[in-house]
C-alpha cells in the first residue's frame, strides 16, 4: 500500500515550507528513515526522513516550491507496486525538459514556475513574472541569474538594496516586535574575568573546544536557579514561570541570527555544556539545526567578546524575559585592596522585560551571576 510523504509540521507557527531538493530521485529505492528531501521553514533548513522503505514515485512538488503543511508532496511504494490512481505524475518532469530543450519559457500551468528560492524572491521584488523567464538550471530551473537577465540592464541606482532571505525576515519582524512591544531596560556591570580566564586554561587540556560562553552557561544556570523570575516569560498578561533552564546562545549566521538552545542547562556537566555549545554553533553556521534544537529557550547569551566589543545593549529574545551581553575581556586599571592593578575584567549588559522583572530583581539576579564567576572556588 501507498505511503504518503507530506510536508511536515516543524513548528507549532508554521504554515509552509520550502522543498530545497530532493535527496533521492524518483523511481529510485529509499529505505525508511533514509534522508529523503531537503526543506526550509522560517526557522531551520532540515532533512526530511523517509517513512517506509520502497520506490520514490508520484513526486508532486518542485525545487523551490512552497507547500502548504500537511500536502502531500511524493508517495513510497513496494517494489512493482503501481501508483494510486489519485496520485499524478510528477507535475513538472515533463514540462521543466522541455523547457531545457526549447530554451523557451516555461509553459504556464496552474501551479508555480520551477525556480529557485533566491529567483523567487528576487522575482518578486523586481516585479517579473517568472512563467515568462527562460530557466538555465538543472532541468529548466529558473535560476537568479535568469531573472536578472529577463529584467534588463537596471537603471543608476540611489542606493543598493540587497535581497534577504526568509530567515532573516522572520528575525527582523521578531526583534521589531520585541523592540515595540516589551519594555527594556538595561544593568550594566564590570566583573572580574581572573577566574574565567584560570578556568578555562586548566580546562582546555581536557576539553579543546571549551570557550568563555560554555563557563557562562554553567554560572548562569545557576544564578536563574535562584532567581526564576528572569527564567520567566510574559504571556496573555501574566508572569508565566518555565519549568526547566533552557539557555539559548545567539549565532550570527549568513541567513541571520540564530539562537540554538542547551535545554535543562542546569543539570548538564561542563564537559557535556561545551560539546552541545560547539555542535549546536556548528549545525547553526552550516544550516543544519533541528527543530528541537531551538526549541525550550527561556534566556539567551550574546557573546561578541569575540569580536572585540566592550559591551552592548541586546534586544530580548522573545518571550523571554532577559537576555545578556557579554563583552571582551580586557585588561584594566582597578583598584584591588586600595591599590591600582591591571586586572582582566568582563563587562556584562542584562537586558530585561519590565513587566517580568523589575529592576531590583534583575540587580539581584546581576548580583548573584557577578559573584559566582568572580568567586566561585570550584571548576564546575
Amino acid at each position: 500500500m501507498p505511503v504518503n510523504v507530506i510536508m511536515p509540521a516543524l513548528g507549532m507557527s508554521q504554515e509552509t515550507g520550502t522543498l530545497l531538493r530532493w535527496l533521492v530521485a524518483e523511481g529510485q529505492p529509499v529505505r525508511q528513515g533514509q534522508p529523503l528531501m531537503e526543506i526550509e521553514t522560517d526557522k531551520v533548513t532540515v532533512e526530511i526522513e523517509s517513512p517506509a522503505s520502497g520506490v520514490l514515485a508520484g513526486v508532486r512538488a518542485l525545487t523551490g516550491q512552497e507547500v502548504p503543511v500537511g500536502h502531500v508532496v511524493a508517495v513510497i511504494l513496494a517494489p512493482g507496486e503501481p501508483p494510486p490512481a489519485s496520485t499524478p505524475a510528477a507535475p513538472a518532469a515533463q514540462p521543466a525538459a522541455r523547457v531545457h530543450e526549447t530554451q523557451g519559457p516555461p509553459a504556464r500551468q496552474s501551479g508555480r514556475a520551477p525556480a529557485s528560492p533566491k529567483a523567487r524572491r528576487l522575482a518578486q521584488e523586481l516585479g517579473v513574472d517568472l512563467w515568462t523567464v527562460p530557466g538555465s538550471g538543472p532541468g529548466g530551473e529558473i535560476t537568479a541569474a535568469d531573472v536578472m537577465n529577463a529584467k534588463g540592464p537596471p537603471a543608476l541606482p540611489v542606493g543598493r538594496a540587497d535581497t534577504v532571505g526568509n530567515a532573516w525576515r522572520v528575525m527582523a519582524d521578531r526583534l521589531t516586535r520585541s523592540w515595540t512591544s516589551a519594555p527594556h531596560f538595561y544593568l550594566t556591570r564590570e566583573v572580574s574575568a581572573a577566574r574565567l580566564v584560570e578556568w578555562r586554561e586548566q580546562l582546555q587540556p581536557q576539553i579543546p573546544s571549551i570557550t568563555y560562553t560554555d563557563l557562562l552557561i554553567v554560572q548562569t544556570a545557576r544564578a536563574l536557579r535562584q532567581h526564576p523570575r528572569l527564567n520567566a516569560r510574559w504571556e496573555n498578561a501574566q508572569i508565566v514561570s518555565s519549568d526547566q533552564i533552557g539557555i539559548g546562545v545567539a549565532v550570527a549566521t549568513d541567513a541571520g541570527l540564530i539562537v540554538p538552545v542547551l535545554q535543562r542547562a542546569d543539570e548538564r556537566s561542563l564537559p557535556e555544556i561545551a560539546r552541545t555549545r560547539f555542535d549546536l554553533v556548528t549545525r547553526a553556521q552550516a544550516g543544519r539545526l533541528r527543530p528541537e534544537d531551538i526549541s525550550g529557550g527561556t534566556f539567551t547569551i550574546s557573546n561578541l567578546g569575540m569580536y572585540g566589543v566592550d559591551a552592548f545593549y541586546p534586544i530580548l529574545n522573545p518571550p523571554q524575559a532577559a537576555i545578556l551581553a557579554v563583552g571582551r575581556i580586557a585588561d584594566r586599571v582597578v583598584a584591588i585592596s586600595a591599590v591600582p592593578a591591571v586586572h582582566p575584567m568582563l563587562t556584562l549588559t542584562l537586558s530585561c522585560d519590565h513587566r517580568v522583572a523589575d529592576g531590583a530583581r534583575a540587580a539581584q539576579f546581576l548580583e548573584t551571576l557577578a559573584h559566582l564567576i568572580e568567586t566561585e572556588d570550584t571548576i564546575p
